[in-house]
C-alpha cells in the first residue's frame, strides 16, 4: 500500500492496528513524512542513503548538495527524527558508501557517524564492513579497487536495547567419537590438553589436578551437548587471547592465579562477524533504481534487533529491499520514498507477499 505525504497519520495509524504483514510505503521526502509519525513507534531502522555527488536522482532530495559538509547536516536532520521514533529499545543500522572528490576519498561514512555520535548522542555498538565479494569495473591506475561499504549499528542508549543473539547465530557443527574419545567440531579433544597439563612444569600439582578436573567437567558437557567447542589456555603452552598484562586483562590474571582457562563457545552457533561477505546483485533487474542494495544485507540487523512481529522503518527505501526482507522474516515495515516511481516498483516486488 503506498499513501502519500497529507495522509501519514491516519496512513500510519491504519496499517498498525490492520493484520497484514505486507510493508506500508509513503511517498515524500522523508524528513517531513518523519516529523508526522509518533515518538517511540519503530523497533528497529534498516536503511540506505542516497551516495553524496555520485548519482543524480530523478527527483532530487538528498544526496544532491554542494558539499560533504552539507551532506551530512541534511542526513543528520533525517537521523535525529528517526532517534525519536525509535522505540527506547530501538536500533539503527546505516548502510552508507564513501565518494570520492578531486581524487580524495571523502570519507563520507565516518563524518556521518561522527556527527550522530557527537552531535544527537547515538551510541555505535558495531562498524560491519560489507564486502561486495566482486567490485564493478575499476579503470583507475593510481589506487586499489574499491570493494566494500559500512554498515553502522547505533542504538540510542547504551543499556536495555532490544538485540536477539541467538536469532542470528549460525548453525553449530556437531561433535563426533574418534577412537572411543568425544571429539568437537573444529578437532579439539582432550588428549592433547590432559597430556600438556601432566607434562607442565609450569603448573603446581594442586593446579595440575584442578586443571584435569576441569577439563573432564568441560569434556562432559561437550559430549551431552551443552557446549559446542572450545579451547583451553594453558600457563606457558599457548599464547593469552588478550593481553599478557595482568593489570588490563582478566584472563591474565585467571591464568596466574589457577593456571588455565577456557574459552567456550555458545552451543546455538556462532555470531556473525563485523565482516560480511554479500553479492551487491540485482535479482529484480530493475532499470530505474540503481542502488545493488541486497535482501541479505538487511537480515542479520532485522532478526537482531526488532522482535518478532515487530515494525521496521526504512527512510529511504528505494525499491523496497528492507521492506521485502522484513516482510519475509514476520515483521511489519514502513518504507519512504521521495520518488514515486521507486514505490511502485517496492509495492510490486512485495505484493507476492499478501
Amino acid at each position: 500500500m503506498v499513501v502519500t505525504e497529507p495522509d501519514v497519520a491516519h496512513g500510519l495509524d491504519a496499517y498498525l492496528r490492520a493484520s497484514r504483514q505486507a510493508p506500508l510505503f509513503v511517498a515524500g521526502d522523508s524528513l517531513q513524512v518523519l516529523r508526522q509519525f509518533p515518538s517511540d513507534a519503530f523497533d528497529c531502522c534498516m536503511t540506505s542513503p542516497p551516495y553524496w555527488g555520485k548519482r543524480e536522482y530523478r527527483n532530487g532530495g538528498i544526496g544532491m548538495e554542494r558539499n560533504p559538509i552539507d551532506f551530512v547536516e541534511s542526513l543528520s536532520k533525517v537521523f535525529a527524527e528517526v532517534q525519536r521514533v525509535l522505540k527506547p529499545t530501538g536500533s539503527l543500522w546505516l548502510n552508507i558508501g564513501d565518494t570520492y572528490f578531486q581524487k580524495n576519498l571523502v570519507g563520507i561514512p565516518w563524518r556521518v557517524t561522527i556527527a550522530l555520535t557527537d552531535r544527537q548522542g547515538w551510541i555505535l555498538r558495531n562498524s560491519v564492513i560489507w564486502n561486495k565479494i566482486k567490485g564493478g569495473p575499476d579503470n583507475t591506475r593510481d589506487r586499489l579497487r574499491n570493494v566494500h561499504e559500512n554498515v553502522f549499528h547505533f542504538v540510542k542508549s547504551p543499556k536495555g536495547y532490544y538485540y536477539d543473539a541467538d536469532a542470528i547465530r549460525s548453525t553449530p557443527k556437531t561433535t563426533k567419537v574418534v577412537n572411543g574419545s568425544i571429539v568437537t567440531a573444529s578437532g579439539v579433544h582432550g588428549v592433547r590438553y590432559k597430556r600438556q597439563i601432566e607434562l607442565s612444569t609450569e603448573l603446581s600439582e594442586s593446579e595440575k589436578k584442578s586443571a584435569l578436573q576441569a577439563l573432564s567437567r568441560v569434556m562432559n558437557s561437550v559430549s551431552c551437548g551443552e557446549l559446542a567447542d572450545f579451547r583451553m589456555i594453558i600457563r606457558r603452552q599457548q599464547r593469552t587471547t588478550h593481553s599478557d598484562s595482568e593489570r588490563i586483562s582478566g584472563r591474565a590474571k585467571e591464568l596466574r592465579d589457577r593456571g588455565y582457562y577456557f574459552l567456550k563457545y555458545h552451543p546455538n552457533g556462532s555470531k556473525p562477524s563485523d565482516v560480511w561477505d554479500i553479492l551487491p546483485e540485482d535479482s529484480q533487474n530493475r532499470r530505474t533504481h540503481f542502488a545493488a542494495y541486497p535482501e541479505d544485507l538487511c537480515r542479520v540487523p532485522i532478526l537482531a534487533t526488532s522482535p518478532p512481529n515487530g515494525l521496521v522503518l526504512d527512510p529511504f527505501c528505494g525499491t523496497g529491499t528492507t521492506m521485502l526482507a522484513a516482510s519475509q522474516l514476520g515483521r511489519k515495515s514502513v518504507g519512504i520514498d521521495i520518488a514515486p516511481e521507486y514505490l511502485e516498483l517496492a509495492d510490486q516486488r512485495t505484493a507476492t507477499l499478501l
